[in-house]
């Protein structure tokens, strides 16, 4: 039964609920000024309680899943490509899971369905998995579910028969590439452009698509990215993650080649004079052939190909990873380190090399 109790300045509302193994707890509502308010938010709160335990105690992992998604992440996750993520999760706990409950599932469980998941995923997918059950597990646990995260000190399975590594440009063959993008620049292809300031800048190809002029800084030499585009739906969208909010230095000869568009008189920067912005299939074809032209053949590259380059070079260069981060708009340096960790650690043994050598001259 709720009831309140003495503070120094006022009273706290105290609610007392049944655990599933019928356990008495405590939860605080909170501090209230007079005892009639701490009495009232302490039976509201009781009530809640006892109700979410009674309607979930049984729930099983899927439905706790769906359920989660919709009350805190359905909001976020607006982009069609996270909405697939989801669902994709989704039918995966169902298939593994199916009607067990939340309550039933021990640490060797989920460690086994990782290992059963992580057997045909690469590890990008089964990290992201792992991130959306973790998550999903910690609501649980303040919902008074369950009492422990059986997530916790999993390890990460996955096929590194999956992993893909992705070719990236040597310095000469990207000075070559960029030579050749400059050599035909021409307004009305705007396509070649695009490839330009992907080189330059390291933006994904929907920040690049979604640009007016409003967003670049001729004077300071900057550009903006506060959006996104969606060439299925012809608009704006918001960016992949708050994170991806941010200001990219740019230098004067990127610059000096983008004013050139000015003259298509549009408010987008890369809308030709057909109306449209080169979508991505466009933009491959163009890339593809622009590097048939300068005798680059790299397997499976494509436009989304040139943030690894421009990261690959920015590394090659000395420039610190941290600052690369915030650059590429990732949400921290630990998914900076995840991505490129190929590249990372062929640097690293570079500069090993480079130590060893160091060290032996003292």
């Amino acid at each position: 039964m709720s009831y309140a109790k003495k503070a120094k300045k006022g009273y706290y509302g105290i609610a007392e609920f049944k655990d599933k193994d019928g356990k008495r707890h405590q939860k605080s509502a909170g501090c209230f000024r007079l005892k009639r308010e701490a009495l009232q938010a302490g039976d509201e709160l009781e009530r809640e309680l006892n109700k979410v335990n009674l309607d979930l105690r049984d729930v099983t992992l899927f439905d706790y899943f769906k359920r989660w998604f919709d009350l805190y992440k359905s909001s976020k996750a607006q982009s069609t490509s996270a909405q697939n993520q989801y669902r994709i999760m989704k039918k995966f706990i169902n298939e593994y899971f199916a009607d067990t409950k939340l309550r039933e599932i021990k640490r060797s469980d989920y460690q086994e369905f990782i290992n059963w998941y992580g057997s045909n995923h690469a590890y990008k997918s089964v990290s992201k998995l792992n991130g959306a059950i973790r998550s999903c597990v910690g609501y649980a646990i303040d919902d008074d579910i369950i009492n422990k995260d059986f997530t916790h000190n999993v390890n990460i399975t996955y096929n590194k028969a999956l992993e893909r590594k992705v070719d990236y440009l040597t310095t000469s063959e990207l000075q070559t590439l960029k030579k050749n993008v400059i050599s035909k620049l021409e307004r009305y292809n705007t396509s070649r452009y695009m490839i330009l300031t992907a080189i330059y800048t390291g933006m994904r190809k929907s920040e690049i698509q979604a640009l007016t002029w409003n967003d670049i800084d001729f004077l300071h030499s900057t550009i903006s990215i506060s959006k996104s585009w969606d060439e299925k739906e012809k608009a704006f969208k918001s960016t992949k993650t708050e994170s991806s909010k941010r200001v990219v230095k740019v230098n004067r000869q990127l610059l000096k080649r983008l004013e050139d568009l000015k003259a298509n008189n549009s408010i987008m920067v890369f809308q030709n004079v057909l109306g449209t912005i080169p979508t991505s299939n466009a933009l491959n074809k163009c890339l593809h052939s622009i590097m048939n032209d300068s005798n680059i053949n790299k397997q499976g590259f494509h436009f989304h190909s040139l943030r690894h380059v421009h990261v690959a070079y920015l590394l090659s260069k000395g420039v610190d990873i941290y600052a690369i981060s915030k650059r590429l708009g990732h949400s921290n340096i630990t998914v900076t380190l995840n991505t490129y960790s190929y590249l990372i650690d062929e640097f690293k043994a570079k500069n090993d090399t480079l130590i060893i050598d160091k060290l032996a001259e003292l």
